[in-house]
């Protein structure tokens, strides 16, 4: 019987947060929220900065709850400046975002959150303009009132034009003092002060032992406390619509201080979840659209590690929580979404992890790991809350499979650990990680006017297109060096195995065909452009040996091509590239 997935806990935060609000009083609350008005609205103020929000949102003053979990899940608006110990008892489960506000001094520490996405206000105003949309993609508009001394955080759920009402309903009045900003400008980042010199290595590194992962990333003094525990290794998160926790430590000095103190970080993008699960910001059930939508959070997470500092070659985690395996659509929308995130990642030049439960997103992994069909992550990190620190993932992953310390293991989940004085509410994590090589460290070129037959003791650019592309495939693991050894020939033969091709050995047009059109399959037609294009063009030219430009732009020359394909196939001739010319490119045909 196959065990339950692992939940993913939301109640402690929620009970946190209803103590807090408990602990309230009039005479503590600095900042006033008057009655409801007509509009189903109320007005909160703090520091002379006034703005109005729907009357059902409470204000949590975290100067007077300082053990409150600031968090976005939940429609709240939250005073002063979000507290370590209370950000510490936030669950590493939570995941979601909605509407919500964080207001706060523009101090010393307000200071550190500004980066190259804050709106600045100008002199003397409330509001900054709207135009600057950065950061909104992320599920997160930032904005400075010098004006009146605070820093703005509103979380974007479902509404973005409902979060832009809510901060353009600001003012200021009496109270109100200005603050400079210390030299920061708009589009500067002041956090961003890693240097080449101290940059630090490709992440999690190599390393083999226990970690965790918390929600929001802890602060340098309480991770300095738990260095007397055996923990190694921590997970934060660094980008996502669906995160959850707010990360006032998260910096790239702060990045830098703990890889110095020898931790090791796995870099983790919390997204879109499966269309078939409950959260609000879903994949797409649309496969075309997955895939766009797998490659833009690519994006996001490279754009977020490289502003923290870390570097090509790191492994971004996605993080796809358990959904229903047993539908068909939803694990086909899930898989093509991380075949594009994974794609994409690798054409940044990082590597790619997948985190899901073990009886889910592991095992629709594991099903599809030599079939070709879609580019595999580089690492896996498996939910199963068995407290066994090993990366055993039977029976939903065979050993075999990313077998080359490329496992996390997650063993447990929602508790309190005590280290060095300091209780954080973390999962335990059990890592055998490496550095590869892998299939985001291969960058051979892959665009040739021929693919013509290579065998043992062939050599060149072909020879090295070939090892890369095995390589992603999870056939390769030698050194892409354009010689066609016996590691090569094994390789091929495997290859060959697994998409029910001849076993020759030999890369003829069959094997290129199959090996460049591996991947997602998006439906592609005249006017579209991009990576897709370009990998459906190397496919026709090993298919048909047609003259073709490989430029990422589906133009007449390619619809023609795709439609002399189709008609050799007894396909549908209509220039239009779904899932039957997908699958007879990937077969080899």
């Amino acid at each position: 019987m196959t065990p339950p997935r692992p939940p993913r806990a939301r109640l402690r935060a929620a009970t946190t947060l209803l103590t807090a609000l408990a602990a309230l009083s009039a005479a503590a609350l600095t900042a006033a929220a008057s009655p409801a008005a007509a509009d189903g609205a109320k007005d909160v103020s703090y520091r002379g900065y006034h703005v109005r929000v729907p009357s059902s949102w409470p204000v949590i003053d975290l100067a007077a709850a300082p053990e409150t979990c600031v968090h976005f899940d939940r429609h709240a608006v939250y005073l002063g400046h979000p507290t370590d110990a209370g950000q510490a008892t936030c669950p590493p489960g939570l995941v979601g975002r909605t509407e919500a506000l964080v207001i706060e001094s523009l101090d010393a520490k307000g200071l550190k959150s500004l980066d190259s996405s804050t709106r600045i206000a100008p002199k003397g105003a409330a509001k900054a303009a709207a135009t600057d949309s950065r950061g909104a993609s992320t599920g997160r508009i930032r904005q400075a009132v010098p004006a009146a001394g605070v820093l703005v955080t509103a979380s974007v759920g479902g509404d973005e034009p409902a979060v832009q009402n809510i901060l353009d309903s600001a003012g200021l009045d009496a109270d109100a003092k200005a603050v400079p900003l210390s030299g920061t400008s708009a589009g500067h980042d002041p956090s961003a002060s890693v240097t080449a010199a101290s940059a630090v290595a490709p992440q999690p590194g190599t390393y083999t032992g226990l970690g965790f992962d918390p929600c929001a990333a802890p602060s340098n003094a309480q991770m300095s406390a738990w260095s007397a525990s055996p923990f190694r290794a921590i997970g934060v998160y660094i980008s996502g619509i669906s995160a959850a926790c707010d990360q006032p430590n998260l910096t790239a000095p702060w990045i830098q201080t703990q890889t110095s103190a020898g931790w090791h970080i796995i870099p983790i993008h919390v997204g879109l979840q499966a269309p078939c699960n409950t959260y609000t910001h879903k994949v797409s059930y649309t496969l075309s659209t997955a895939a766009s939508q797998g490659r833009a959070a690519a994006q996001e997470s490279v754009a977020a590690a490289a502003a923290l500092g870390m570097p090509q070659g790191s492994v971004l985690y996605n993080d796809m929580e358990a959904y229903d395996q047993n539908n068909a659509a939803c694990s086909n929308a899930v898989l093509t979404y991380i075949s594009a995130w994974t794609e994409e990642l690798h054409a940044d030049g990082y590597l790619s992890g997948e985190y899901s439960s073990a009886a889910s997103g592991m095992a629709d992994l594991a099903a599809e790991y030599t079939t070709g069909t879609y580019t595999m992550p580089d690492h896996i990190w498996f939910a199963r809350w068995n407290s066994q620190a090993d990366t055993d993932a039977k029976p939903y992953v065979p050993d075999g499979y990313w077998a080359d310390h490329q496992r996390i293991h997650q063993l447990t989940g929602d508790t309190d650990e005590t280290w060095g004085g300091v209780t954080i509410n973390i999962d335990r994590d059990y890592l055998d990680v490496g550095l590869g090589p892998f299939a985001g460290s291969c960058s051979a070129g892959l665009d040739f006017s021929l693919y013509g037959s290579i065998s043992a003791g062939s050599s060149g650019g072909l020879v090295s297109a070939a090892q890369c592309l095995l390589t992603r495939q999870g056939h390769y693991s030698g050194t892409v060096d354009g010689a066609f050894g016996s590691g090569t020939t094994a390789a091929v033969q495997s290859y060959q195995t697994a998409t029910a091709l001849p076993v020759t050995g030999t890369v003829d047009s069959h094997t290129w065909t199959a090996l460049l059109a591996a991947g997602t399959k998006p439906t592609l037609q005249s006017g579209a452009t991009g990576a897709d294009v370009q990998r459906l063009q190397r496919a026709l030219i090993a298919a048909r040996g047609q003259t073709l430009t490989i430029d990422g732009d589906f133009g007449p020359a390619t619809t023609t091509a795709v439609k002399a394909y189709q008609t050799a196939q007894g396909l549908t001739s209509d220039g239009i590239v779904g899932n039957a010319t997908w699958t007879a490119l990937q077969a080899g045909k």
